[in-house]
């Protein structure tokens, strides 16, 4: 009885070697035989509509040119954008054990559901475990190959799909995005604070649409109203920011499905972080 009054249930952090010790049992998937991916980034956010297919477009076409071999497992099942980036329209090839990625024009491997469906805009009516259960074949039943560096674009908010990616894939780091508004501070809260719950580091912050150029006098203009992303950074302990200024050019290239072509230096230093 003695001894069962001082134990702690903390099997962690208990050096005795007890018959009811309980060592954590880690949810993380493995991937198939023939994957062999070294690096997972995640994109979040706390809302939606604000550029994280973009982001994670940006970063996995900006490391392919770099010559570092890329995926992007698109885990927004019900709003599935990457692959309309990327000019794929495309069906997945499958068999009864695998999935195999279709590749983009420049060579990185996409997996969305988009690209196993017989119509594109068919919508995707499933409830949360279903959506969190393809996210996970998503990650163990497709042949990945070789890959440096795959970048997961998620849905917004806490749900049940990023907890999912977080508990199941190896995530090596997070990278959170967010657009002016009077919001800002608190969304990218709640996307730190659930990263800090499950022990995910947090790269940085991208704040997309922050701020338009003239080409002609080159100054920028603020549409949308300035935030001071490097004080919201210094709140919640992020030491890199990055912005993605308003562009035309930016947006003709994701409607032609060509942002690989886009040219871009505005996301170097978290390129330098990875």
């Amino acid at each position: 009885m003695s001894e069962a009054k001082e134990c702690s249930n903390n099997c962690k952090e208990c050096g005795s070697n007890c018959s009811e010790r309980r060592e954590p049992q880690s949810l993380i998937e493995q991937t198939n035989t023939d994957s062999n991916i070294k690096k997972v980034i995640g994109i979040v956010s706390g809302k939606g509509g604000v550029g994280k297919s973009l982001v994670t477009s940006l970063l996995a076409a900006s490391m392919r040119k770099k010559g570092y071999k890329t995926a992007v497992l698109d885990a927004d099942i019900t709003g599935p954008s990457i692959p309309k980036m990327f000019g794929l329209s495309g069906k997945a090839q499958t068999d009864e054990e695998e999935i195999l990625p279709v590749e983009s024009a420049n060579g990185t491997k996409i997996m969305s559901v988009n690209l196993l469906l017989d119509d594109e805009t068919d919508p995707v009516i499933w409830r949360g475990p279903l959506i969190a259960g393809t996210v996970k074949q998503f990650w163990t039943d497709v042949c990945w190959g070789n890959v440096d560096y795959m970048f997961v674009d998620m849905p917004p908010g806490t749900g049940d799909v990023p907890l999912t990616v977080f508990q199941s894939l190896p995530i090596d780091g997070i990278i959170v995005v967010t657009s002016p508004q009077d919001l800002v501070s608190m969304i990218v809260g709640k996307a730190v604070k659930m990263a800090e719950m499950m022990h995910i580091p947090v790269i940085g912050i991208v704040e997309n649409m922050a701020y338009y150029e003239c080409p002609t006098c080159r100054d920028k203009h603020y549409i949308f109203g300035k935030n001071d992303i490097e004080l919201l950074a210094e709140e919640y302990h992020i030491g890199i920011t990055a912005e993605i200024p308003i562009d035309p050019s930016l947006a003709k290239v994701c409607d032609e499905g060509r942002i690989e072509d886009y040219e871009t230096d505005c996301l170097e230093n978290l390129i330098e972080k990875f």
